[in-house]
């Protein structure tokens, strides 16, 4: 069994309470713990206490912790600093990694969490890092959210934007990942040189290779001159894999040879290519199960997975909501829309929505806020009714009759043009398939019923499925038979 770590730890908080509370825990865990509420008084402690480990808050009375850190680093080399702030930013989390600190927990933090992070520091997994300002302010940063579940994100942005380590960001569609993959690059060493973004479900597979490697003069027909591949345009920067999980299995065969070697040849060319670019790339396919059933080569899943990245879903992240619309209002405004607010039932609205697109989706949704309410406050009813259209059509017009040119296929199908257009160039979220279904499900159900009266065996065989599949959609869609009754 192992032994438990156990050290001198000096707490700096202003707050009495919170600096009550960390001693005692730390105590109990078997740590020797000082406790002060200065920048002054963490001074004196540090020679006369000694400490193993220094936890402190950001705002203090006399200063700001984080400015002393690396002063700290470096009178103190090997003290590992963990830092407590309740400015839940990414912007915070980068700079505490960057002025030398080992950790950094957002407040209101978890006892637990700070405990297993004074162990990781007295183990002797110090991260040091130069000295250096943030290349950017919080407000040029995209990433925006004082949840639990991004702050997690944040620590993790802020621990692999100094080095080069591979990351694979994972999440639904409309998350952020390529925001991520921005952040990264932006906030790093390479943030002056070229991002280059590259959708691999774009590329029509016979070209995968010709757009990452490039290709030479007459390489295959219609080469009819040399073309610098992706590799080759992101040279000292970051090249952005999205989609992943989409590459085909040849293709995967050539990037895994690249990685490993760090070099590469266009198609048609002899001469070998230093790839100098850090890689990120991102999926929103379950990859593993991928890995499992061969469609995806397992050698390369390891070789992207340095650091895994999974992005929060909107509705994993209610508390973000109103903060995010209320951006994205600001941002729509700046792009020349009307400018507009949000009252508070807006906003609580807002926050009991599931979000099946996620963030694009709500980006999507106070841009058309922005251009179509009239007043200045927008308030619930206006939230309710474009939700209402949206789960319809996105553009808020009415989906045609099925009289419509082309029969009812000629109207799904305009129906789905005009879904899709809502979405700019991205892409619905996952799952079209079922949604679709489900929406028309529910009505032919409903008139089935109407028709026969509500008589379910009728119904049934009206419909050519038997009366249990009829039972059980009813239920699973929530349709009343009793209403279909009095309908009919």
């Amino acid at each position: 069994m192992t032994a438990m770590l156990t050290g001198r730890v000096l707490v700096v908080d202003d707050d009495t309470a919170i600096r009550t509370v960390v001693r005692e825990a730390l105590r109990r865990a078997g740590h020797s713990v000082e406790a002060v509420g200065t920048i002054a008084d963490m001074r004196r402690a540090l020679d006369e206490f000694e400490p193993d480990v220094l936890v402190s808050d950001v705002m203090l009375p006399d200063g700001d912790g984080l400015d002393f850190v690396p002063e700290i680093v470096r009178q103190y080399p090997g003290l590992p600093v963990i830092i407590l702030s309740a400015r839940n930013t990414l912007a915070t989390a980068v700079r505490a990694t960057e002025q030398g600190a080992f950790d950094y927990l957002p407040k209101p933090f978890d006892l637990e969490e700070l405990g297993r992070a004074v162990m990781a520091a007295l183990a002797g997994r110090v991260v040091a890092h130069d000295d250096g300002e943030v290349a950017a302010s919080p407000h040029e940063l995209p990433l925006i959210g004082r949840s639990p579940a991004m702050q997690i994100v944040f620590r993790t942005i802020a621990r692999v934007v100094p080095n080069d380590l591979t990351v694979l960001i994972l999440g639904e569609s409309g998350t952020g990942k390529e925001l991520v993959a921005r952040a990264i690059h932006d906030l790093g060493p390479r943030g002056s040189s070229p991002f280059v973004p590259v959708n691999m479900a774009a590329i029509p597979r016979e070209l995968i290779e010709s757009e990452l490697f490039g290709h030479e003069r007459g390489a295959f027909t219609g080469a009819a001159q040399r073309t610098a591949g992706r590799f080759e345009q992101a040279a000292g920067g970051t090249l952005f894999l999205d989609e992943i999980g989409d590459m085909p299995l040849e293709a995967q065969t050539r990037l895994l040879r690249v990685l490993q070697e760090g070099e590469f040849t266009t198609v048609g060319g002899a001469r070998h290519i230093r790839a100098d670019v850090r890689v990120i790339a991102a999926t929103n396919k379950d990859i593993e199960r991928l890995v499992a059933d061969g469609g995806f080569r397992e050698d390369l899943y390891y070789r992207l997975n340095v650091v895994p990245m999974r992005l929060p879903a909107l509705h994993q992240r209610g508390e973000d909501v109103g903060e995010l619309a209320r951006h994205f209002l600001e941002r729509a405004s700046a792009d020349g829309l009307p400018r507009k607010t949000l009252d508070e039932a807006a906003v609580a609205r807002l926050a009991r929505h599931g979000w099946p697109g996620n963030v694009r989706e709500l980006e999507n949704l106070m841009r058309r806020l922005a251009a179509l309410v009239r007043e200045e406050r927008i308030g619930a009813a206006a939230i309710e009714a474009q939700l209402a259209h949206a789960g319809g059509s996105s553009t808020g017009a009415e989906p045609p009759a099925i009289e419509a040119e082309g029969g009812l296929a000629g109207s799904v199908e305009l129906h789905l043009a005009r879904y899709f257009a809502s979405f700019g160039r991205d892409l619905p979220p996952d799952g079209l398939y079922d949604r679709l279904l489900a929406e028309i499900e529910v009505p032919l159900l409903r008139i089935a019923l109407a028709a026969a009266k509500g008589n379910q065996i009728r119904a049934a065989r009206l419909l050519g499925i038997n009366r249990n599949t009829l039972r059980k959609k009813l239920t699973d869609r929530g349709v009343d038979p009793a209403h279909s009754r009095r309908s009919g």
